[in-house]
């Protein structure tokens, strides 16, 4: 059975850190890119990061570009998303996900989807 596991979601005050993981099995892990994505109330899932875990390619939203850094550790078939300098505006629910496409910042090319892990910034 695939699974993908998110964990480590909380409140913090602005400025601050989390570390979201997201703990795969049920698939051969390095096959894929692992993708977060996030969603607000009222508004539409936003892609946040992706790493490709054969390669560890890279790839950051704009809007945390320089505070987010994602990255992988293939002999736990888990992904990382360290999140500094948390702003309000970055709360939501953050999803992890699997690529099965070609466009990392595009809801549809993902599979395999896990349930979630809050995040709340306080101001």
């Amino acid at each position: 059975e695939v699974q993908l596991v998110e964990s480590g979601g909380g409140l913090v005050q602005a400025g601050g850190s989390l570390r979201l993981s997201c703990a795969a099995s049920g698939f051969t892990f390095d096959d894929y890119a692992i993708g977060w994505f996030r969603q607000a109330p009222g508004k539409e899932r936003e892609g946040v990061s992706c790493i490709s875990s054969s390669d560890g390619s890279t790839y950051y939203a704009d809007s945390v570009k320089g505070r987010f850094t994602i990255s992988s550790d293939n002999a736990k078939n888990t992904v990382y998303l360290q999140m500094n300098s948390l702003k309000p505006e970055d709360t939501a629910v953050y999803y992890c996900a699997a690529l099965v496409g070609s466009s990392w910042e595009k809801e549809g090319e993902y599979d395999y989807w896990g349930q979630g892990t809050q995040v709340t910034v306080s101001s």
